[in-house]
């Protein structure tokens, strides 16, 4: 039997946690979730404070991963990361909001993909 979207997501956001950390980053959380939504990776990268969104793509039919974050998808994701400032009280950190696209077996990282 075939697995299901949320495993294959898992598995995708695994996936890119360990390019993450092949880049030097450390990974805290996995799928940080909130009253707003959820956030899939929350790594730190030197001081900065990453909040990343990981995108799946089998192939371009449905277009590419990184086009899947949308202004909506980026709010509810800035939402949740002003969420884990709060809960954690983490004060004055720079942060900044990534987006991993995987495509096939092709990752691209867009580093500052947007702002909050």
């Amino acid at each position: 039997m075939g697995k299901n979207r949320r495993q294959i997501g898992a598995d995708y956001e695994r996936a890119a946690a360990y390019y993450l950390e092949q880049l030097g980053y450390i990974v805290l959380e996995y799928n940080y979730r909130c009253r707003t939504g959820e956030i899939d990776l929350i790594a730190k990268d030197g001081d900065c404070l990453v909040f990343c969104e990981v995108k799946y793509r089998f192939d371009s039919r449905k277009g590419s991963p990184l086009e899947a974050v949308g202004v909506r998808k980026q709010k509810t994701i800035f939402r949740c990361a002003m969420c884990y400032l709060t809960e954690r009280r983490i004060g004055d950190v720079p942060c900044r909001f990534d987006v991993i696209g995987i495509e096939g077996g092709k990752v691209t990282h867009i580093k500052n993909a947007f702002e909050g």
